[in-house]
């Protein structure tokens, strides 16, 4: 067997589709359909200068599908991936927690720990348990209020 520029299409392809299985966001599976695409115009004797324009206006029509129409299918209601200090936890209810090796308090926005200050008193030290609202993050700190004072 020779190998030829559609084999290289074809196993691009290839290696894009599988490393979407560690990425799930879609993109690298709209790049290999298009390098798929590019190896039927390889296939069918297109030069290599169209084939790379074929491979542009493939991934320009497939990658903005695939993120914006597509992906949103595959994505559970109610998760908002990559928002953690964008502004959409102000005002939301939290409770504190302990952290184990330490003791330090802090709340858990999104799964991840966070350290805990006081935005009235510059406190950082909270029983467990205690209702803070948050406020905004400060660096890794998430700037809270007891939800005993009203928010502002």
């Amino acid at each position: 067997m020779e190998w030829s520029i559609t084999h290289f299409w074809l196993i691009l392809a290839l290696v894009l589709g599988l490393a979407e299985l560690t990425s799930g966001v879609l993109l690298l599976l709209a790049l290999a359909i298009a390098a798929a695409l590019t190896a039927v115009l390889a296939y069918v004797g297109m030069s290599f200068e169209w084939q790379l324009v074929g491979m542009g206006v493939f991934s320009g029509l497939l990658v903005p599908i695939a993120i914006r129409w597509i992906r949103p299918c595959f994505t559970p209601k109610g998760v908002a991936y990559g928002t953690t200090g964008t502004g959409v936890e102000h005002g939301k209810r939290y409770r504190t927690l302990k952290r184990d090796f330490d003791g330090a308090a802090g709340i858990k926005v999104n799964g991840d720990f966070y350290r805990l200050r006081d935005d009235n008193t510059g406190a950082t030290d909270f029983p467990e348990g205690t209702e803070v609202i948050f406020k905004q993050f400060d660096g890794t700190t998430a700037i809270v209020q007891t939800a005993t004072h009203k928010e502002q």
